[in-house]
């Protein structure tokens, strides 16, 4: 499977990175690991998980996603086959996010004891935390690259400006900088990706990697109407959706496209993503083996420029 080079850096991922907030969420132990059994046997070895994941979900507490992963990777012997991504700084009951010195540091020894790993791949910061100094922040990410416990940064949910501001801290200080940004981005969702977010990957040579790539599955097609909502976990994820004006147009244009080139409509939300200039990859999740079937098909789906097009101008 082809690897794309992640910004500046000399770490590589496939095209596609699959979405690690179902494990212990919409599936439990025993699927999670059918499933990434699956995904190893298809070559999807970059896997995105988060210290919260699933802490919305009755019963859980944050951290099972992460310990699931862990379990697996260890049934299996193979950390060394995956690329790893997790994050730190969402609320995890502080009643706040939190990218303090502190609580990086102990974020990530808890995230590396849960995932049974000496080093996490990729380390994002989740969400902004406003009321400590970006240079806090990035100090302490650099004592963790410096330590060996994290390879690369990233930054998730970042306003541009606070992007900025932290590599010019890096810069400053000679501190290890972020070299990836996890915005959300799909056919629904693009204005400010491609006003705020793709011109600072020009600028600072920064990869994106986008989430909500299929937007929470609404553009798998399957959501059509408030009674399909009630069907599925994620109902109230995709509601939104139903109300946003460009829903039919893309839809429809999903569809015609799919049909031409006799795939899914997921497939082809994916490849549109993977024609995008900016984007590294889109994270993808999925919960049936029918949902890796679109995952695989959008790495190979050549979109015509016409489908692009369409595609565009249904979404704008």
């Amino acid at each position: 499977m082809l690897l794309r080079p992640l910004g500046k850096t000399d770490l590589q991922i496939p095209p596609i990175v699959f979405g690690g907030n179902v494990f212990g969420w919409t599936l439990d132990e025993a699927a999670s690991f059918a499933m990434l059994d699956q995904l190893q046997e298809r070559g999807f070895s970059t896997l995105d998980t988060a210290n919260v994941y699933s802490r919305w979900a009755p019963g859980n507490q944050g951290g099972e996603s992460e310990t699931i992963l862990g379990k697996w990777m260890k049934a299996r012997g193979n950390r060394d086959q995956i690329t790893l991504i997790t994050k730190v700084g969402h609320d995890l009951g502080q009643g706040h996010h939190d990218l303090t010195a502190d609580h990086i540091a102990v974020g990530v020894e808890d995230s590396l004891r849960r995932l049974q790993t000496d080093r996490i791949d990729l380390y994002f910061s989740h969400f902004d935390d406003l009321r400590t100094p970006v240079e806090e922040t990035m100090e302490a990410f650099d004592k963790l690259v410096q330590a060996g416990k994290v390879r690369w940064l990233g930054a998730s949910n970042l306003a541009a400006e606070r992007i900025e501001a932290s590599l010019a801290a890096s810069a400053q200080h000679n501190w290890a900088a972020y070299h990836v940004i996890q915005p959300e981005y799909h056919l629904l969702a693009r204005k400010k990706f491609e006003t705020e977010y793709a011109p600072l990957c020009e600028k600072w040579k920064l990869a994106a990697i986008t989430y909500f790539s299929l937007a929470s599955g609404f553009l798998s097609g399957k959501y059509r109407n408030s009674d399909d909502l009630s069907q599925s976990l994620r109902g109230g994820r995709v509601e939104k959706y139903l109300d946003n004006p460009n829903s039919p147009s893309v839809l429809k244009t999903l569809e015609d496209v799919a049909n031409k080139h006799d795939v899914s409509m997921a497939a082809v939300a994916l490849a549109w993503l993977l024609a995008r200039p900016a984007v590294a990859a889109p994270i993808a999740s999925a919960t049936k083996t029918s949902h890796l079937e679109a995952m695989s098909t959008a790495i190979d789906l050549k979109l015509e420029n016409v489908d692009m097009q369409a595609l565009n101008q249904a979404s704008n």
